[in-house]
C-alpha cells in the first residue's frame, strides 16, 4: 500500500509541475546523450565484455521514461497523451536509428545494429515499467 500511495503522490507532482520534473530534465538528458555520442573517441576503456551494450540499454531506458512521461503529461494534443506508449516507442526507434547513423560521421565511432537493438530494448522496457508503475493513474 505504501508504494501505491507514493506512486499517486509522484503522479500528482508530475502532473502539477511537468516543466520542472519532466520537460527540462528530458531536454538536458537528451542533449547530454547527443553530445556524448558525438564526441570522437580513439579507444574507449571497457571493464567487461558487454559494457557497451549495457550503456546503450541504460541510456535509452532513462530517455524512454522521460519521453513517455512527456507525451503522457503534455496538454496540447490529446492524441499524444492518450497514445503515449505508441508515440514513445516510435520516437525511441527513430532516434536510436538516427543516433547510430550519425555516429558514422564521428571519428572513432561506428554504426552497430546491436547497439540499436539494445537502445530499443532499453527504451521499451523503460516505457513499460513506467506505465506499469503508474498503471491505475495512466489508465484513467
Amino acid at each position: 500500500m505504501q508504494l501505491n500511495l507514493s506512486s499517486i503522490h509522484l503522479y500528482k507532482t508530475l502532473r502539477q509541475k511537468p516543466v520542472q520534473f519532466i520537460y527540462i530534465p528530458l531536454m538536458i538528458y537528451w542533449l547530454i546523450l547527443f553530445i556524448a555520442t558525438s564526441v570522437p573517441i580513439q579507444e574507449f576503456p571497457y571493464f567487461f565484455e558487454a559494457q557497451d551494450k549495457l550503456e546503450h540499454f541504460i541510456a535509452y531506458f532513462f530517455l524512454a521514461i522521460l519521453l513517455f512521461l512527456t507525451f503522457h503529461f503534455q496538454k496540447r494534443r490529446n492524441k499524444l497523451s492518450k497514445n503515449a506508449l505508441f508515440f514513445s516507442i516510435i520516437t525511441i526507434v527513430i532516434y536510436a536509428g538516427f543516433d547510430e547513423a550519425h555516429q558514422l560521421l564521428i571519428p572513432g565511432r561506428y554504426c552497430d545494429i546491436f547497439d540499436f537493438i539494445f537502445d530499443v530494448i532499453g527504451g521499451v522496457i523503460g516505457i513499460f515499467l513506467t506505465r506499469l508503475f503508474f498503471r491505475k493513474k495512466i489508465a484513467a
